[in-house]
């Protein structure tokens, strides 16, 4: 059985399904999370998303959900080769990681 190498099209369907598997997880943990996909990538990254959790959320919830989401995108990594970085934060921290 030969494996075919994705195609440019095949690549970026993957990737956003990936991105939206890794969304889902996040919003059923966190329903209130707000989630950015950058636009801007760096060296090999497919994708990188940004999540915010509302003003109030413990930190213990903020690292809950940043363990879940790393165990995912590193599951993704290590059965694609898709290298999609995700970040949880305080909604506080958006202005802020902006500027």
């Amino acid at each position: 059985m030969s494996e075919r190498t994705p195609t440019a099209p095949d690549r970026t369907g993957l990737v956003d399904y990936y991105i939206s598997e890794l969304s889902r997880l996040a919003k059923d943990h966190y329903p209130q999370a707000a989630i950015e996909v950058l636009s801007t990538l760096y060296e090999d990254e497919d994708a990188h998303l940004v999540v915010f959790l509302p003003e109030g959320a413990c930190e213990s919830e903020i690292e809950k959900l940043r363990e879940t989401l790393t165990q995912r995108s590193t599951e993704i990594l290590l059965d694609t080769g898709f290298l999609i970085l995700v970040g949880v934060y305080e909604l506080s921290q958006q202005h802020k990681r902006v500027e």
